[in-house]
């Protein structure tokens, strides 16, 4: 049975509608990629926005393409505190119930009522990958990150879907605690 799979941080980032993307960006303004992401379609793009909260401002976070159907602001919980916006713990696409900010771009500002998270580690497997570590879609795992400040993450959900490739997903404060490398092979613990 299979164990080992690769990790990578997720930064600060900013998912858009089409409609805020035209607002923020200019009326039919498409999104340039700036590089491919692990996930089959996915893309940093170059462009960047500030999110604004009570306490202060993050300034340049990327904006993910493609568009997607509601907008998303995923920070971490550092970031929590410079902004004075405290999100829960979310897989992403679940906003319900979350804060919201002021968005800015270079030809408009949103303010939108939810969308703030702190995204949940995850993993996201093949099918076929997820036949040979024996998951399936919503489990909750264990992983082993070994190394000089190496840890055990609780509470790792697993996400299956045809179109998404093998790696695991920690945002930037869980990654630099145990000094992680992107791409670094990591052991899952059912």
């Amino acid at each position: 049975m299979k164990t080992q799979l690769p990790i990578a941080m997720s930064n600060r980032h900013v998912h858009l509608s089409r409609e805020d993307l035209n607002i923020l960006f200019g009326e039919g303004f498409e999104l340039t990629k700036f590089k491919d992401l692990s996930q089959p379609g996915q893309f940093a793009s170059n462009e960047k926005v500030d999110v604004v909260g009570p306490k202060g401002t993050l300034k340049g976070l990327r904006v993910l393409g493609p568009i997607r159907k509601v907008t998303q602001i995923e920070i971490s919980l550092t970031d929590t505190f410079a902004v004075g916006i405290y999100p829960p713990v979310r897989d992403s696409g679940d906003i319900e119930g979350t804060p919201g900010a002021k968005i800015v771009g270079p030809k408009g500002e949103v303010e939108i009522s939810k969308g703030v998270i702190v995204a949940s580690r995850h993993i996201h497997m093949h099918t076929n990958d997820a036949d040979e570590f024996g998951v399936n879609d919503k489990d909750h795992v264990k992983v082993k990150v070994n190394g000089d400040r190496g840890l055990t993450f609780d509470n790792v959900l697993v996400r299956v879907r045809d179109d998404f490739a093998l790696e695991m997903h920690v945002d930037i404060d869980e990654g630099n605690a145990c000094g992680v490398k992107n791409g670094q092979l990591v052991e899952l613990i059912k």
